[in-house]
């Protein structure tokens, strides 16, 4: 098997955080969450979505959200206010490749930069266990969520999202 950079730069920066997790390899293709718990038979309720969030000022204000599958940001009330702009959205996909160095359907909390905040859903923390991106689509990260407050800059926010139906 090849060498994985990816995968090495993951194992490195998690294990400084000194909680149990576990990588899961998995098919690039599938790495978008719906396919990917499908695929390998994990509960979208344990899918924990790392979405990076851009507030439309000048300058720009960013932000990584991460809130499990089951649940909606609230970009429109919560994300912007948090934000302190008028207007916040989604960031796009080159947005986001550019100020992470990763792909949408891969960003993971671990490696951001230091200084993007790190909001998590308050609904996350409640689960188990978690499936979290791994900075690539091969890559997956299984653990507690307690792992996220070990990050410098996360914060644990109610009502940052909204359980769908």
């Amino acid at each position: 098997m090849p060498h994985d950079v990816d995968r090495d730069r993951l194992d490195a920066i998690l294990r400084q955080l000194g909680r149990p997790f576990e990588l899961f390899a998995c098919d690039p293709a599938l790495a978008d969450t719906a396919q990917f718990c499908a695929a390998y038979g994990f509960e979208l309720a344990d899918s924990a979505n790392t979405i990076v969030v851009v507030g439309k000022a000048d300058p720009r204000r960013y932000a990584a959200c991460i809130v499990l599958a089951t649940h909606r940001l609230d970009v429109n009330r919560t994300v912007r206010d948090r934000l302190g702009t008028r207007k916040a959205s989604f960031a796009g996909g080159d947005e986001t490749r550019t100020l992470t160095g990763m792909e949408i359907g891969g960003v993971t909390p671990f490696g951001l930069p230091a200084d993007l905040p790190i909001w998590v859903d308050a609904e996350v923390m409640t689960r188990p266990r978690i499936v979290l991106g791994g900075g690539s689509r091969s890559w997956k990260v299984l653990a507690s969520p307690e792992v996220l407050l070990e990050l410098p800059g996360a914060e644990v926010v109610a009502g940052l999202a909204a359980r769908v139906d």
